[in-house]
C-alpha cells in the first residue's frame, strides 16, 4: 500500500491540466469555486475507476477511433478554457478590481469544468487500467473488493492534492489582487499552459 500511495503522490505532483485549472480557478474565483472544481475532478476519477473495473479501456484498443474521439473532445475543451482566459474582455476585467468585481463562477460551472477536464482525458482511464491491476493480488481476498479499495484510495488522494492546489490558487489570487498587472500575467501564463496541454493531448497517441 505504501508503494501504491507513493506512486499516486508522484502522479499528482506532476504539473498537468487538472493542477493548472485548480490554480487558475482559485486565483480568479476564490476558494469555494476551486474546491468545487476539485470535487468535479474527483467524480471524474471515480468514473474512470469504474470504467477501468468494467474493462472499458479495452475498447480503446479494439476501436482506436473511440480513443481519438475522446482525445480530441478533451483537447477542444482545454483549448476553449485556455482561449477564454486570454480573451481581451477577460483580461480587461482583471484591471477592474479584486476577485469580487469579476464575474462569478457558478457552483454548477465550477463542478462541470472539473468533471469534463478529467473525464475527457482518455489517458486518465488508461492510467487507472494500468496502475490498479498491478496492486491486486488474488491471494489477498476478493479481487473486486481490492479494486474498490484501491479506487477509493486513488480518488481520496487525488482530492487531497487537488484541495491543496485549490487553496494555493486562492492564496495566489489574494496576493495578485494587489497588482492588476500581475493578474494579467497570471492569466496569460495559466491560459497559455492550458492551450499547450490541449495541443499535447490532441497529438498524443495510445501506448
Amino acid at each position: 500500500m505504501l508503494l501504491y500511495l507513493f506512486a499516486l503522490a508522484m502522479v499528482y505532483l506532476l504539473p498537468g491540466p487538472d493542477m493548472i485549472l485548480l490554480l487558475q480557478t482559485g486565483a480568479r474565483h476564490g476558494r469555494s469555486q476551486a474546491l468545487t472544481t476539485a470535487l468535479g475532478l474527483g467524480i471524474a476519477r471515480a468514473c474512470h475507476v469504474a470504467l477501468a473495473a468494467l474493462g472499458l479501456a479495452a475498447l480503446f484498443k479494439a476501436a482506436p477511433w473511440t480513443f481519438d474521439m475522446v482525445r480530441l473532445a478533451g483537447a477542444a475543451y482545454l483549448l476553449w478554457i485556455g482561449v477564454r482566459m486570454l480573451r481581451p474582455g477577460s483580461l480587461a476585467l482583471l484591471s477592474a478590481g479584486p476577485q469580487g468585481a469579476q464575474p462569478a463562477l457558478s457552483w454548477r460551472a465550477a463542478l462541470q469544468q472539473g468533471l469534463l477536464t478529467n473525464l475527457l482525458n482518455p489517458k486518465a482511464l488508461l492510467f487507472c487500467s494500468v496502475l490498479l491491476p498491478q496492486f491486486v493480488d488474488a491471494h489477498n481476498g476478493p479481487v473486486a473488493t481490492q479494486f474498490l479499495g484501491l479506487g477509493v484510495t486513488l480518488v481520496a488522494v487525488g482530492l487531497l492534492f487537488d484541495s491543496c492546489y485549490a487553496l494555493a490558487g486562492a492564496w495566489i489570487g489574494q496576493w495578485l489582487d494587489k497588482s492588476p498587472r500581475a493578474q494579467r500575467l497570471q492569466q496569460w501564463l495559466f491560459g497559455g499552459l492550458l492551450i499547450g496541454f490541449a495541443v499535447r493531448l490532441a497529438f498524443i497517441q495510445q501506448a
